[in-house]
């Protein structure tokens, strides 16, 4: 089967479910693992961020939306050079990749036979039911089963470790300026991490909020982890938003790795939070998956 993945996070299931060979269309986004051939070609494009700022990103994103204008391009005419049979793809956010719409009505111009199927999470439960929708849609439904059964697995270890301690209340920063809370799925992974979150939105969009509604939470752990960024650049910006949060620890994630990003590394990010939150009884989070700044 010819596969085409258009958003970061289909990627990611379809390397976990051992389909990566079957790859033959992806986006300038995604992140290929290492063992892998590179060269899978690009059909999605959309502006280099790097170098601007969160605030300017926001402006940008802002104004794009504002115009009617898309903030992603397929390229059409590589996609129908592919032939696929299976197209991934969403609804979920517009500022995260190509909407199913504009997906569907290309194949349907182009005349491509491929099946679209579009992966829409909104919990943690939801995202590990789209493993299972890409394994039946991929024809390997056994393989998609015994990766989900391992992933729960690994879930209810973390849950079973961190069973009956306390609590830490918990913030999770996806955006800096301006500042937004965690949305979707990541107040599950808080909660199996044996966190309780707080100025959170669960199994709903996030939206932007300010600082002082932030600190009226009383978190005492912040976690900054914002959409876009790896640790290296989540570490920059923690640094400007502790001061907003005296006596709270500030932890920069790996927010592609580990948090936003609606795949099998999710539960990644479940094991690095709740070594964050109880670091005497889960095992230190890998290194390159957090770091302390306050």
């Amino acid at each position: 089967m010819r596969l085409v993945s258009l958003l970061p996070s289909a990627t990611e299931i379809v390397y976990a479910l051992g389909l990566g060979d079957d790859l033959v269309g992806v986006t300038f986004e995604c992140e290929v693992p290492a063992g892998y051939r590179s060269g899978v070609a690009v059909v999605v494009g959309g502006r280099d961020t790097r170098g601007m700022s969160p605030g300017e990103i926001d402006a940008y994103v802002k104004a794009q939306l504002a115009a009617g204008a898309d903030l992603y391009t397929l390229h059409a005419g590589a996609l129908a050079g592919l032939d696929p049979d299976l197209i991934l793809t969403q609804d979920l956010c517009r500022v995260c990749a190509l909407p199913s719409g504009r997906v569907a009505d290309a194949v349907d111009h182009l005349g491509c036979r491929a099946e679209v199927l579009s992966l829409d999470p909104y919990t943690l439960d939801d995202v590990l039911g789209t493993i299972l929708d890409v394994g039946a849609a991929a024809r390997v439904p056994d393989r998609a089963e015994a990766l989900v059964d391992g992933l729960r697995a690994r879930l209810a270890a973390v849950g079973a470790a961190v069973a009956g301690r306390p609590r830490p209340r918990v913030a999770v920063v996806e955006w800096i300026d301006p500042p937004f809370g965690a949305g979707h799925w990541i107040p599950d992974l808080v909660r199996v991490a044996g966190g309780d979150p707080v100025a959170t939105h669960p199994g709903a969009r996030s939206t932007a909020t300010t600082w002082a509604a932030l600190r009226a939470a009383r978190p005492e752990v912040v976690l900054v982890a914002p959409c876009g960024f790896h640790l290296d650049g989540a570490a920059a910006q923690a640094e400007s938003v502790a001061p907003h949060f005296p006596g709270a620890q500030v932890w920069a994630v790996d927010a592609d790795g580990l948090i936003v990003r609606a795949g099998p590394r999710l539960v990644d990010g479940a094991e690095a939070i709740a070594a964050i939150l109880h670091p005497d009884a889960v095992p230190a989070p890998e290194e390159g998956s957090a770091r302390r700044v306050a």
